[in-house]
């Protein structure tokens, strides 16, 4: 797995502006550790003073991870716009596993993993 530079966009799928729920947790840490996270919610929720974006088609620059935090079922809805963003990998945080997406992605070209954004950034695996 190769880490993703600090400076890079991390697209946070499900991000809440709720401070207890760990998809903000994860915004903030990546801001922490120097990333540009984008927070992603149909909502366009404000996220840890971060302007969100309504949908993965709202991002028009490049984005290096897209971390993500909601079920498969809503997931599975997004295959296309994931497509077109072409971020280098996706993380599929605990509860967000999806893997008949998580094969088309791969066949695309894009590395998934099933892991934790808080824990990869913790342990310096991000």
């Amino acid at each position: 797995m190769m880490q993703a530079d600090p400076g890079s966009r991390v697209a946070v799928l499900g991000a809440s502006p709720k401070e207890e729920r760990y998809s903000f947790k994860a915004v903030r840490m990546l801001k922490e550790h120097g990333f540009k996270p984008i927070p992603v919610h149909p909502a366009g929720h404000t996220v840890d003073g971060i302007q969100g974006v309504k949908s993965l088609s709202d991002i028009n620059d490049s984005v290096d991870t897209l971390s993500m935090y909601i079920k498969a079922s809503l997931s599975t809805l997004e295959t296309e716009k994931i497509l077109a963003l072409k971020p280098r990998r996706v993380v599929f945080n605990p509860g967000a596993e999806n893997a008949d997406l998580a094969k088309v992605l791969e066949d695309a070209g894009i590395e998934t993993i099933e892991a934790c954004t808080l824990v990869l950034l913790q342990t310096g695996q991000f």
